[in-house]
């Protein structure tokens, strides 16, 4: 038997369509509903699904009135608050393309963004970093402003157009500008009961920021377009207060990367939580130990989901299909998932391949900006290749193998190593450099710099160096000097050589 599992087409988008109001769909009918709770030890700022959907609209309406017009991309460096949901709704609304990033980016990484994306403007909190442009900049006080205006209407089309960009880091050193369409909120509806067991009732917390994609799409439009409350916590907060507030909020649903799980765990041996009914993992491989520790530790399963920013999770267990063992799960309804060779070609169950999502599924990308060759060349034989790698037992679960390249996980960000290798190449005195992530524990991973210089190595010049042209999660922790890199057979750097050399030898 081939690895292939199709499970059936999801059902048309209908048309015309426009993301913003499929999201906000319940709000009328649920109007006096908690849709948010911004939650603290100290206080929760809720916003009901009448406020929540006034704000966008007043925004929509603000945006129109500040000049950008439909299919206008707008550059979002907003912090970690609900400005940034409620400008990002109010925009798609509005039928202009916002680009979300994270407030960790520095200056020089938007710098490159600005040049890419020529937007018509962006929308900037004053404490985040940014660099100069010509476009015109909306602070966070006008946004604000904007939610009392009175409500635009949706600007309703084609299924199939642009709704928002997000960046992913390439194996080109490079982000690359991924292009979604409004139909990919339509298509996370196969996530609802493929991954989340999601229902109206259900209170979903996501320890992540609200800046971050895996909190946009899992922590907030996917409850808000099932009318379910969406429960963030407060900016700051630490994981070890996460259980008092799932319990205080009456969390049913709690979602975060595996590496909170473990620091959540690391202060609790026991989790009280008797309105729980399960976790979600997702962003890295989810470990045996967390999955056990959370099981004993609360009494609820955790479920698994792999996906990838070009077309989210597809692959998941869910309350109705848990996953095998240690497998992630199965293809969720709606999906046609297959292990592929090179040639895209299927390989049969029990033999490892690279994981690939039919070219036709309705959540996949449009296409990387401006980058159509290399947009290409992901699609092969009728398959999109995600480049990770997996075997398929013969129920159609999937044994997750790791990266097919070389890029590395760090807290659940995907990072290319020739994006930090190309910010640090021109550091003082440095001949040479070559990055990968280390397991430092079974379950956490860090990004470690092997340097090749003249002279013993500055690690806090490097440091502030990275720090000043890399996100935080891009940064290498560790500098570790090498008197030579190793290299291949072709005489290119060995990535996969530089982990034996973790931790280097201590001198006698």
């Amino acid at each position: 038997m081939l690895s292939l599992v199709d499970r059936g087409p999801w059902p048309a988008c209908p048309t015309p369509f426009n993301m913003a109001a499929h999201v906000l769909a319940p709000a009328d009918r649920l109007a006096d509903k908690v849709a948010l709770a911004v939650v603290s030890p100290a206080k929760a700022d809720r916003w009901s699904f009448a406020r929540l959907k006034a704000a966008v609209l007043g925004t929509a309406t603000g945006l129109q009135r500040a000049g950008f017009k439909e299919g206008d991309i707008l550059l979002m460096r907003l912090g970690n608050t609900v400005d940034f949901p409620v400008a990002y709704l109010g925009a798609i609304a509005a039928g202009m393309v916002p680009v979300p990033t994270s407030s960790q980016l520095t200056a020089s990484e938007t710098a490159r963004m600005l040049v890419e994306l020529a937007p018509a403007g962006v929308l900037k909190a004053p404490e985040v970093a940014c660099a100069d442009t010509d476009c015109p900049v909306i602070d966070t006080a006008e946004l604000a402003a904007m939610r009392a205006l009175p409500p635009a209407e949706f600007v309703m089309g084609d299924p199939d157009r642009r709704a928002y960009i997000i960046y992913t880091s390439g194996t080109s050193g490079k982000s690359r500008a991924v292009q979604h369409a409004h139909r990919a909120i339509w298509a996370r509806g196969m996530m609802h009961q493929g991954w989340y067991g999601l229902g109206e009732d259900d209170r979903l917390c996501h320890a992540g920021a609200f800046n971050w994609t895996f909190t946009l799409g899992t922590g907030l439009m996917d409850p808000w377009s099932r009318g379910a409350t969406a429960i963030i916590p407060a900016a700051g907060l630490e994981p070890e207060a996460l259980p008092l507030l799932l319990k205080r909020h009456d969390a049913t649903i709690f979602a975060a990367a595996p590496g909170v799980y473990r620091k959540l765990l690391m202060s609790h041996a026991t989790l009280d939580l008797p309105k729980l009914r399960h976790g979600l993992a997702a962003g890295e491989k989810l470990s045996a130990r967390i999955r056990t520790e959370w099981e004993t530790a609360t009494g609820r399963p955790v479920f698994e989901a792999f996906g990838m920013s070009e077309c989210s999770t597809f692959i998941s267990g869910n309350p109705d299909e848990p996953a095998h063992d240690e497998t992630l799960g199965r293809p969720q309804k709606g999906r046609r998932v297959g292990l592929v060779d090179e040639a895209g070609t299927l390989v049969p169950q029990g033999e490892e391949g690279i994981i690939a999502i039919d070219a036709r599924d309705p959540g996949l990308m449009l296409g990387y900006l401006g980058a159509e060759a290399e947009t290409a060349a992901r699609l092969i034989n009728g398959w999109f290749l995600t480049g990770d790698r997996g075997v398929m037992d013969r129920d159609g679960h999937m044994t997750y193998c790791g990266r097919h390249d070389d890029m590395m996980n760090a807290g659940g960000f995907r990072v290319s190593p020739l994006e930090v290798e190309a910010a640090m190449h021109d550091f003082p005195g440095l001949r040479d450099i070559g990055v990968t992530d280390i397991a430092v524990k079974e379950d956490a991973a860090i990004i470690a710099a092997f340097c090749v210089a003249d002279a013993p190595l500055d690690t806090q010049a490097l440091d502030q160096w990275a720090k000043a042209r890399l996100a935080r999660y891009k940064q290498p922790r560790v500098w570790v000097q090498l008197p030579a890199l190793p290299q291949n057979a072709n005489g290119k750097l060995s990535r996969r050589a530089l982990k034996p050399l973790y931790p280097p030898p201590q001198p006698q």
